[in-house]
């Protein structure tokens, strides 16, 4: 466990998605731009970040790229830099990696545009920030329960100790916490990457080999918002969490 003293100040926000299960509001809207509860998905990952003390955020562009860009650049609060991806669509992994020269030498916030939370007792990107040590790890992931999540209907990503040491779930069977799309991420995690598209679960893979990727149990109410009806479950959690 690390002393608390180190907080990220840039972060890598993944917005190049095509957003297919999003259809048919993806046709004409970029699905970092779906409004849920009458703000941007990808606002509410800024709003995160902004509360965590990040100053810079890379965003990476694919789809109706121009209306996400002209979105992102007028956030006040945030200085955003653009990773296009306009000719070729990079994946996660290769997103990150393209990115890489504007997000330092320092281990850097990751956040998924399609999901957000709603904020237990503690942030998590603060507990995310205090459990995280640079000698032990090479990635740290938020990790929310697959029960009482909102629009989650998977199987589970993850087992992990009271070390917080992960194990991936083995199909058929359904393991309890799923990635909930943010991360403390160092960059040598990146090392000897592969070159174009490839998925981030590469690396996420190599690291758990090696001992180096681990978990935290996030506070609070994940709302993952994939599908049209998701947007409807995390508008009825929001209203009912502000009752």
């Amino acid at each position: 466990m690390s002393d608390g003293a180190f907080r990220p100040t840039r972060a890598m926000v993944l917005a190049a998605g095509l957003g297919k299960r999003m259809r048919p509001l993806t046709a004409t809207t970029p699905k970092p731009l779906i409004e849920v509860a009458r703000r941007s998905l990808i606002d509410y990952s800024f709003d995160r970040l902004v509360e965590a003390g990040v100053t810079e955020a890379t965003v990476n562009v694919h789809y109706l790229a121009d209306l996400v860009e002209v979105h992102v650049l007028r956030r006040p609060d945030l200085k955003v830099t653009i990773s296009d991806e306009r000719r070729q669509l990079l994946d996660t992994g290769g997103g990150i990696a393209a990115a890489l020269p504007t997000l330092g030498d320092e281990p850097f916030y990751l956040l998924n545009s399609d999901s957000f939370w709603l904020e237990g007792v503690r942030p998590n990107l603060s507990i995310l920030a205090e459990g995280f040590d640079a000698e032990r790890m090479d990635g740290l992931l938020l990790l929310a329960t697959t029960v009482g999540s909102s629009g989650y209907d998977g199987r589970g990503d993850f087992l992990f100790d009271g070390r917080g040491m992960l194990t991936r779930r083995k199909p058929p069977a359904i393991a309890p916490f799923a990635y909930a799309g943010a991360a403390i991420l160092h960059p040598r995690l990146f090392a000897g990457a592969p070159e174009g598209p490839f998925s981030l679960n590469v690396l996420f893979d190599r690291a758990l080999e090696a001992g180096r990727l681990f978990g935290v149990r996030m506070e609070g109410t994940w709302l993952h918002v994939g599908t049209p009806a998701a947007i409807r479950e995390a508008e009825r959690t929001i209203l009912a969490s502000a009752a």
